[in-house]
């Protein structure tokens, strides 16, 4: 399967939501037929699930688990847009804590120089192990990490505490992480615990697979900052694995 074939899996109607392993039916919607029949409606159709870990560009301490559930939205190929709502779990009462767009990054440079600074890389994410698809195969995760590997996202999370009982405060801009060093232990450890996998293991996992080092992107110094894909400074390139 190439790129554009995922492009098109990605937005296939009656996929169901992978939801720890099991395959959810999405229900038809009626509100706002015509005449009676049914409208699908912009939930209709497939979802993908991908699970992992947010934090705030202003502030790199506040990291949280997050479970993204997106769908193509526009596009096809290198111009292909999708769009994201991410819950603080995968529970029938999960909190909505946020919505992200998905970009590629043909797209991501065609941007003005004032709007890049929303948008945050994945490509640590996925050799360093933090993107997860639970319930999907592996041999289609590794497809779908491929694909994402170079994708940009921009996210604000609407509840900034999900602790809180309701969204209270200002929304975050939320950044990646971008490097070794970064991701809380007590959060990643939370993490691995609950999907039962270890994220160290999975990052040396997809190195191997992909050929490549794990990128080495500093934190944002600001949030005006802008992000990278691969390394600090210098060509931004990625570092095949020895």
């Amino acid at each position: 399967m190439d790129r554009r074939e995922l492009f098109k899996v990605f937005g296939t109607a009656g996929m169901g939501l992978a939801l720890g392993g099991t395959a959810l039916a999405v229900p038809d919607h009626n509100a706002g037929a015509a005449h009676g029949g049914k409208a699908a409606g912009p939930l209709h159709g497939g979802h993908f699930h991908f699970c992992g870990i947010h934090m705030a560009k202003r502030d790199p301490r506040i990291q949280v688990i997050t479970q993204h559930y997106c769908t193509a939205h526009s596009g096809d190929g290198q111009d292909a847009m999708f769009q994201c709502v991410l819950f603080d779990s995968a529970a029938p009462n999960a909190k909505l804590l946020d919505v992200e767009y998905v970009i590629t990054d043909k797209t991501y440079r065609q941007l003005p120089g004032g709007e890049k600074k929303y948008w945050h890389p994945h490509t640590y994410e996925v050799p360093g192990g933090m993107l997860t698809a639970p319930g999907m195969g592996p041999g289609e995760e590794r497809k779908m990490m491929k694909m994402i590997l170079t994708t940009w996202g921009k996210a604000w999370h609407t509840w900034p505490d999900p602790k809180s009982a309701v969204p209270v405060g200002e929304p975050l801009l939320i950044w990646s992480l971008t490097g070794d060093g970064q991701a809380d232990p007590a959060v990643v450890a939370r993490r691995d615990k609950d999907l039962h996998f270890s994220t160290a293991k999975l990052s040396e996992q997809r190195c191997q697979e992909l050929g490549l080092e794990v990128p080495h992107v500093s934190l944002p110094r600001s949030v005006g900052a802008v992000g990278r894909q691969w390394t600090d400074d210098g060509d931004d390139r990625p570092r095949r694995k020895r």
